[in-house]
């Protein structure tokens, strides 16, 4: 398994039970190198120094929330090519395509099952095995 084919992830969500999770999830099904951030401000710093393969978003967070931390990530040209997926508990179908709408590649539904979220990612991305 060569570098270039490892995915490189940056997870930003302000609940640690849940950027765990999602790290041991990425880490061990799929072997990419996960990153994680605790708010939209650290996810900024993170995305514009490591740029990451693909950003997973929290979109419920204090001080700056997910759609906040998008339209930062859109307005630097550093980070505005890296596809973003929201992770939400309230996602409506209607609330789902205004995310698309926005530039978002798509959304994955809180509660997640972690043994899916590597396949949903991939789906999303359009990344094969």
């Amino acid at each position: 398994m060569c570098a270039m084919t490892t995915k490189r992830i940056l997870v930003i969500d302000d609940e640690d039970g849940v950027r765990e999770i999602i790290q041991f999830s990425l880490e061990a099904a799929a072997g990419w190198d996960v990153l994680t951030a605790a708010s939209g401000t650290e996810g900024l710093a993170i995305a514009q120094t490591q740029q990451p393969d693909a950003i997973i978003l929290d979109l419920m967070m204090p001080e700056m929330d997910g759609l906040a931390t998008f339209e930062q990530l859109q307005a630097n040209p550093v980070t505005e090519q890296i596809p973003t997926i929201l992770l939400t508990a309230k996602a409506k179908v209607s609330e789902q395509q205004q995310f698309i709408d926005l530039g978002v590649k798509g959304t994955i539904a809180k509660p997640f099952k972690a043994l899916e979220l590597v396949k949903q990612i991939r789906e999303i991305l359009n990344w094969s095995e």
